[in-house]
């Protein structure tokens, strides 16, 4: 039955873990979320087989008695638009419900039997064929409308489209080019730990995550270690600690950028898929600015969206 091995929590697992967003303030689901990562101390980037896994072999009692909560109304009012049934006909006992669903024509799946988190369903064969013949369809549709429903509740969050699905590996092919003709001209500190980074492999860190700005813009983009990065996380490092130091890194490459060809060649490479905002493009790497001007742009550019996400509930994080 539908939430009732775990896939549903699954499902909203990484909109609540990874990204920070608000289901509803009445949404019940949000609350499990949280309280199972809590006890089952799983990433929030976790795989969903590890999470639906665990959820379904937990035995906490309080857990259950989530889960069950969830099934008190979702799987009976699913299939409503189906139905001709008005307000006393949802209520009384989740049997006698049940068998009043069972009586309509058309229904995607019947109950076979109610027995709390242990209940089974039966899906109509030829509802089964239509949904596997047009899944891509009923997949957009669903997920246009989730999209929708949670812009509504997180109004200042952006990039909600790719916020549906679990975190994916992100190509930032041409933003490491771009770091590497920088340190073909000489090494770099990274902003964290001070540690040297010169020609080789390092990591490419979000200074606001991922999971917030659900973007890979250049000025948000930087060199680190790769432990460093795994350390921060998606957790948003100290600003009266780190971002002076950023604004100094991000003008010695903007600096570079205009002396050294190579470099202003990797840029223009870079920027066609990084800097997809004009008034950015203008504004923080035109010629001619010096480094207080780069850095009160910069500031301007990332702040306000650093305490966006700041109010989201995006953690603090110093090394």
């Amino acid at each position: 039955m539908l939430l009732l091995n775990g896939f549903g929590i699954a499902d909203a697992w990484y909109m609540v873990t990874e990204y920070r967003l608000n289901l509803g303030p009445f949404d019940n689901l949000e609350a499990v979320v949280h309280y199972a990562q809590n006890l089952l101390n799983l990433k929030s980037s976790e795989k969903k087989t590890v999470i639906i896994d665990a959820l379904k072999s937990c035995t906490d009692d309080e857990l259950i008695k989530k889960k069950t909560i969830l099934t008190y109304n979702v799987p009976y009012r699913l299939q409503a638009p189906f139905m001709q049934m008005k307000g006393n006909d949802w209520s009384g006992k989740k049997q006698d419900l049940a068998d009043r669903i069972n009586g309509h024509e058309g229904l995607i799946y019947r109950f076979d039997n109610i027995a709390g988190l242990r209940s089974t369903i039966t899906i109509d064969p030829l509802w089964a064929e239509y949904i596997r013949s047009n899944y891509e369809i009923i997949k957009g549709w669903i997920q246009y409308n989730m999209i929708q429903y949670l812009q509504r509740r997180n109004p200042s969050v952006p990039g909600i489209p790719n916020k549906l699905e679990p975190p994916q590996e992100r190509k930032l092919t041409k933003v490491k080019a771009y770091w590497d003709s920088v340190l073909s001209i000489r090494p770099i500190h990274e902003i964290y730990g001070g540690n040297e980074i010169s020609e080789g492999p390092f990591s490419i860190d979000h200074f606001i995550p991922w999971s917030y700005v659900a973007h890979d813009e250049l000025w948000n983009l930087h060199p680190t270690t790769r432990s460093i990065n795994s350390s921060k996380s998606n957790n948003l490092p100290d600003w009266d600690t780190y971002f002076s130091r950023l604004c100094k890194l991000e003008y010695h490459a903007y600096d570079l950028m205009w002396q050294y060809d190579p470099v202003h060649v990797a840029f223009e490479k870079c920027a066609a898929d990084h800097v997809n905002s004009i008034d950015v493009r203008q504004r923080l790497y035109k010629q001619g600015l010096s480094e207080a001007e780069f850095a009160s742009q910069l500031n301007e550019i990332v702040y306000p969206v650093y305490k966006a996400a700041l109010s989201l509930g995006f953690g603090r994080w110093a090394l």
